[in-house]
């Protein structure tokens, strides 16, 4: 592979190229990344790379284990925010390349920390180098997607964003069949499991470096007219990423993202404990994990629909159908408890994870109406640093607030009360920031020329 090949010039789409094989090879890269959701399929094991089958005396413990998703998310939020200009100014096809060298890259390097049994190796790794390519993959394919669906670039971003949601599902299955498969009197799977995810996740996102491409400029879908009057918050100018950063609307979208994901987050990291204490005795550990995956299955479908449903009814209506729907559903769900109804409160919590990733998909469509697509993909890596704080808010406030209550003697199945009501006020946050989103002013439009 020469550097040309690498260079944006080189990935210019002929005359007769189909737009529509280009979400195809931005999914490569997101089923590839998603795989950060079924980290945790590692974590007891790697308490037990010395004991093998049980922890032994020097074994790392869960608390340890469990920084390295949190480091590879912080990381990931950094790297977007770090190094989108790059990736608008070189193109997509490097930076997704740039993306799988370190994604791939991180996975080898956590499997030398594992075989010395350094963890530090492993936070740097999966964690940093790892997490670098989780945020440099994440915003690649974003700007040209909306560059080659003007017409509908909910649905491109939907499509493409569905694939991180969805990458769990192959890569937990995945993880268990190749630790199971390297198995040994000696090892417990892991370390060459690392190395194989290492080889084949490269492999795989190389599909997507090959086959992307960015359309012509000044191209257009066929029989497509830009509207002469956009809509309502749905700009034909353009902001450069500098200017985006100072304007309210960039800061009103970061509380917006960031309420709407700590609401999320903090439910699907503690789906599987949360259903069976709520529900004390009538559900089982293998009900509670098939929750999980229902969940799952709803935060990835969600990306798709919702983006698909934002091209109809805009980005700013969307989320307020996630903000007030939200707020009705968590202020729910302490009452579904109380009853007692299963089946409602896991169609709730469907709705809600479905938002959940809705969110994520429709945001980089709502940068577009709202700062056009010069830049787009740059402003939406500064935007991730709201998903790198949430990251840990919505855990924390989940987390600490039913261990607050059982401490205080509240029942277990009650400790979740409170938590969800104050999901409800951080929604109402997010909902008035999108309320009083309006038109960027004039002054921050980009004066001069758009193509590279």
């Amino acid at each position: 592979m020469t550097a040309s090949f690498l260079d944006r010039q080189q990935t210019v789409a002929p005359p007769s190229f189909n737009r529509f094989l280009v979400p195809p090879a931005a999914l490569a890269v997101h089923l590839s990344i998603g795989q950060a959701y079924a980290f945790s399929t590692f974590n007891l094991p790697l308490t037990k790379l010395i004991g093998l089958s049980a922890s032994a005396h020097g074994d790392w413990n869960l608390k340890e284990v469990g920084w390295v998703f949190s480091i590879a998310i912080a990381f990931l939020g950094l790297s977007a925010a770090l190094f989108g200009r790059w990736v608008e100014r070189v193109g997509p096809r490097k930076s997704m390349f740039t993306a799988a060298m370190c994604f791939s890259g991180g996975f080898i390097v956590a499997a030398v920390g594992i075989h010395l049994h350094q963890l530090w190796l492993v936070y740097l790794g999966y964690g940093t180098l790892g997490g670098c390519g989780l945020g440099i993959g994440y915003i690649s394919p974003v700007s040209t997607l909306i560059k080659w669906f003007p017409d509908r670039p909910g649905m491109a971003t939907g499509m493409a964003i569905m694939g991180f949601g969805g990458g769990a599902l192959i890569a937990a299955p995945l993880s268990v069949i190749l630790m199971d498969h390297f198995k040994t009197a000696v090892s417990n799977g892991v370390l060459e499991t690392f190395v194989t995810m290492g080889v084949i996740y490269f492999m795989f996102m190389m599909i997507g470096v090959c086959a992307i491409r960015v359309p012509p400029a000044d191209w257009k879908p066929t029989g497509w007219t830009a509207p002469a009057e956009p809509k309502q918050l749905v700009t034909a100018a353009n902001v450069a990423v500098d200017m985006a950063w100072r304007t309210p609307q960039f800061w009103l979208l970061w509380v917006v993202l960031c309420m709407n994901v700590t609401a999320g987050i903090g439910v699907l990291g503690q789906a599987s404990p949360m259903i069976q204490e709520i529900f004390s005795g009538r559900v089982t550990p293998a009900a509670a994990a098939g929750f999980v995956g229902l969940i799952s299955l709803f935060n990835m479908a969600g990306r798709f629909f919702w983006a698909s449903t934002s091209d109809y009814i805009g980005r700013r209506n969307t989320y307020m159908v996630f903000f007030v729907l939200g707020i009705l559903l968590y202020s729910a769900v302490p009452t579904l408890g109380h009853i007692g109804s299963i089946p409602l409160f896991v169609a709730a919590f469907c709705v809600i994870l479905s938002m959940y990733g809705g969110g994520f998909a429709t945001i980089p469509a709502y940068l577009r109406d709202m700062f056009g697509t010069y830049q787009v993909g740059a402003i939406h890596g500064r935007l991730l640093t709201a998903w790198s704080v949430a990251g840990v808010l919505g855990p924390m406030l989940v987390n600490y607030i039913r261990q607050y209550q059982i401490d205080g003697g509240v029942p277990k199945a009650q400790a979740y009360s409170v938590t969800m009501y104050i999901m409800c006020g951080l929604l109402l946050i997010g909902f008035l920031c999108n309320f009083a989103m309006r038109a960027v002013n004039e002054k921050f439009h980009y004066r001069g020329s758009t193509q590279s």
